[in-house]
């Protein structure tokens, strides 16, 4: 099992884990939790390992909220949702391509998905396509978090929009800490050096830019997180960032940029 950290009050981070240092977040709120991104497709065993650990058999989360969908935040979803009986709540403008629009996609793609994983999938021919598609889709099981900015059974947590990854990509804030559940939209990992991919280099960074659809609207949602002065940056990728100049090292990476 990954170690399990609580990185602020009733904020538990379960990872980095494997080559990409994927986290996944677990968050309290009085007897009720949430699960925060849901890592690999692969993943299921050991989330349902380190979440019964921290809650217990009996306790199932309100809720699972994703900061976007790639496979790798999204991958054991759907599989954790029906099996706790829970909804996956994602931005509206990421809805589409959660419920497996394959235009959606090709409209969102970054230069990976435009030039590589898109036309493989398209390769495969319409039916198996659609079968694919429709098996990895969380149709069954998503909804669309609100426009008045609350997490659904988290108070005193909103969503931010932070979009240039995915058009829908969010960013969670508790104000009364500082503490910014990040996703990819700002990570702590060099996913942009070979240095950060090959041998796992901690450091800030914006979103990989082979997986991103639009760099400069991620760009300006690295402003925006600059602008909140996060005390701790969870992030979906590297070691989170828990010092007290977090939001000095923030601020000054967004400028540098």
């Amino acid at each position: 099992m990954d170690h399990i950290r609580e990185i602020a009050p009733d904020v538990y981070c379960l990872g980095p884990h494997g080559r990409t240092q994927t986290n996944v977040y677990l968050v309290r709120s009085g007897e009720s939790w949430v699960l925060v991104d849901a890592g690999w497709p692969g993943d299921l065993p050991r989330i349902e390992q380190a979440t019964t650990a921290l809650v217990g058999h009996e306790t199932v989360p309100a809720a699972i909220v994703l900061t976007h969908d790639h496979p790798d935040h999204a991958g054991a979803a759907r599989a954790l949702a029906e099996r706790w009986a829970c909804s996956v709540f994602v931005h509206p403008a990421e809805l589409a391509i959660a419920c497996g629009s394959f235009a959606a996609m090709w409209r969102h793609a970054g230069p990976l998905d435009r030039y590589v994983i898109l036309p493989a999938i398209s390769a495969l021919g319409p039916r198996r396509r659609d079968s694919m598609l429709e098996r990895n889709s969380l149709a069954p099981v998503v909804e669309a978090l609100g426009s008045d900015g609350g997490v659904p059974h988290l108070p005193g947590w909103r969503w931010v929009h932070t979009p240039g990854h995915t058009p829908g990509h969010v960013s969670f804030y508790r104000a009364a800490d500082g503490v910014l559940i990040s996703g990819d939209a700002l990570v702590a990992l060099e996913v942009n050096t070979l240095a950060g991919m090959v041998w796992g280099h901690q450091g800030l960074s914006g979103p990989p830019w082979y997986t991103t659809a639009d760099a400069a609207s991620a760009r300006a949602s690295v402003r925006v997180i600059a602008g909140l002065r996060p005390r701790v940056l969870a992030s979906g990728h590297g070691h989170p960032l828990v010092g007290p100049d977090t939001a000095d090292r923030v601020h000054d990476f967004a400028s540098a940029r």
